[in-house]
């Protein structure tokens, strides 16, 4: 029965690796990508190995059962081994015995023999002086006679099941040994099996430890910082980054296009609040949208001075907030109150109230030491002393972001009807209000429309740019002897990201270590993506030569973002949202 639930043990384990590292022809992986905070920023190599651990869990139990059960076994193989010694030195002691009664009964016999030879009953007869003494001579005789035949029985029966008993002793220690060795067997199994399990466990722990320096550079350098807003003149677009160039696109070619980029999707998104201010919505709708569960105290207590690094302890409300320049003068009034209400909140709440300086940069929000003017101090000197707390009358986090995607992690879908189904990009506030960054693929250097491109005019990929992609993914989840610290960008030599060069492996070598680790991807024909009702992309689903291959959202992005040739990238450091384009 152990032996029998082994096997299932081991087709479980077996399945559980198959599935991990691709082994069926035609289907590589089917992963669903994490959709908590937190799980969104971990990498392919931390997913295997968690689902490692999450395959391992259920061996590791059923090595404790067996174990549980070995324990027990052995618990009565040590009760039997126990009874069977006191069933040896019960043999022992009867042979004792048997030896000290047959010295009795070889004396007896011999008695008897002597008796026998010299006995007469005559001479019993006249022995007797009368009938009593001759009664009692009889019945000693036969009582003698009667003690030696019981005695002959008796030790032949002893005799017998000492015997038996020895052969049963035999038996049982043969039957113990057995057990012994099967239950040993049985355990160093199952030890092994995991064994195995833990081995590759700590296979997946030694890629992540592998993951060079130098990839880890591009990584970050891929997925930027937050950029926490639009700034006093608004982003410049580029057309070949944007949609629209899709018409003339390379055929069959491929881009990635990001939802938002630079953000952190907490709190305001000011072209949201850019749209919805066009919409008449008003300031107190605007911050309920993003800031939900927070009301507006408008009688708040003044902050006297606030300390600004590099410029000193200035005027809180004449001073510090008539020069935050964080969103063009040139809006709705009632999107710049919104924005001052969140600065005033964000600098309070920063500050913890003045007890600590502020710095004048978008890692808190951005400053000069000069009036902004305009409509930007109406919107200040009109929501003066407003400021958005919580249930117990305290200042909130008010984070706030130029360009969410269309979903913000504190609230939700930003779209006019709060869903993300069907076309709800076109439903997107953002969208609506025209973010150069809502819908945008990144083939430039930094955020601006006129960095550097490493060669390129647009961002489409051709089929074998495209599939060398998803070849990196393939040998990175089963790198079969492959040198996965060579898996950067092929231009990371003419274009260097993360500032160490490298030797990277070109299309070709790579599309040999792809078909090395199960086939690699020479054709792609169609392309579709799934997204989650998070905001993330999940799924990116292929057909290619090898069949239909789907890859978790989060995958697919560390992939790209580490192979992917020139500056080409998905911008987002704590989400993954995107889709990709197929031109025909």
């Amino acid at each position: 029965m152990l032996f029998k639930h082994s096997k299932l043990l081991v087709l479980f384990l077996l399945f559980s690796v198959f599935f991990l590292v691709g082994g069926f022809p035609g289907f590589l992986a089917m992963a669903t990508d994490p959709v908590a905070d937190l799980q969104q920023q971990i990498d392919e190599l931390e997913r295997m190995k968690q689902m490692s651990e999450s395959a391992t869990k259920p061996l590791e139990q059923e090595l404790t059962s067996l174990q549980k059960k070995i324990s027990n076994a052995q618990q009565g193989i040590i009760a039997a081994e126990k009874q069977t010694k006191e069933l040896e030195q019960n043999i022992i002691n009867r042979e004792d015995d048997l030896a000290v009664q047959y010295i009795i009964f070889t004396h007896r016999i011999a008695q008897q023999y002597k008796r026998s030879r010299t006995f007469s009953p005559l001479m019993l007869f006249f022995n007797s002086t009368d009938a009593s003494k001759l009664t009692k001579n009889l019945a000693y005789s036969s009582s003698v006679q009667a003690q030696d035949n019981h005695l002959i029985h008796s030790l032949t029966q002893e005799i017998s099941s000492l015997e038996v008993d020895k052969k049963k002793l035999e038996k049982d220690q043969i039957t113990l040994a057995s057990l012994q060795k099967q239950l040993s067997s049985q355990a160093v199994f199952f030890q092994v099996e995991i064994n195995k399990a833990k081995d590759y466990q700590q296979d997946l722990a030694g890629k992540i430890a592998n993951l060079s320096a130098q990839q880890q550079a591009i990584i970050s350098a891929r997925s930027g910082t937050s950029i926490t807003s639009v700034g006093e003149v608004p982003l410049a677009d580029d057309f070949n980054a944007s949609i629209a160039y899709k018409s003339q696109a390379p055929g069959n070619s491929f881009a990635v296009f990001s939802f938002g980029a630079y953000t952190h999707r907490n709190g305001m998104s000011q072209y949201g609040a850019k749209a919805r201010a066009e919409a008449n919505q008003s300031v107190e709708e605007i911050l309920a949208a993003y800031y939900p569960g927070t009301s507006i105290k408008k009688d708040y207590s003044e902050m006297g001075d606030i300390s600004v690094q590099g410029v000193g302890s200035i005027s809180f409300e004449g001073q510090y907030l008539q020069g935050i320049y964080e969103m063009p003068g040139s809006w709705h009034i009632n999107a710049l109150k919104a924005q001052a209400i969140a600065a005033r909140t964000f600098a309070i709440k920063y500050t913890d109230n003045g007890s600590k300086s502020i710095c004048t940069t978008e890692s808190c929000q951005v400053f000069k030491n000069s009036p902004k003017g305009g409509d930007w101090e109406k919107a200040v000197n009109e929501t003066k002393n407003w400021v958005l707390v919580d249930g117990s009358g305290n200042p909130v986090s008010t984070q706030y972001a130029s360009t969410h995607g269309g979903f913000s992690k504190t609230s939700g879908w930003d779209t006019t009807d709060k869903s993300g189904s069907n076309d709800w990009s076109t439903r997107a506030w953002e969208n609506k209000a025209g973010s150069p960054w809502f819908y945008k693929a990144w083939y430039r250097s930094g955020y601006s429309a006129s960095g550097a491109s490493c060669g390129k005019s647009h961002p489409w990929l051709s089929q074998e740019e495209f599939t060398d992609i998803i070849n990196a993914w393939i040998v990175r989840k089963n790198p079969n002897g492959a040198d996965v610290n060579r898996i950067t960008p092929t231009t990371i030599n003419d274009c260097n990201i993360g500032g160490q060069g490298g030797n990277p492996y070109s299309i070709s070598e790579l599309r040999d270590k792809a078909n090395a680790s199960g086939g690699a991807v020479t054709n792609i024909s169609a392309v579709s993506v799934s997204h989650s009702d998070n905001g993330q992309t999940s799924t990116v689903n292929f057909s290619t030569n090898r069949g239909d291959i789907s890859i978790s959202g989060s995958e697919f992005k560390e992939s790209f973002n580490l192979r992917a040739p020139g500056y080409l990238r998905i911008p987002q450091s704590s989400f993954a949202f995107f889709n990709i384009e197929h031109k025909n």
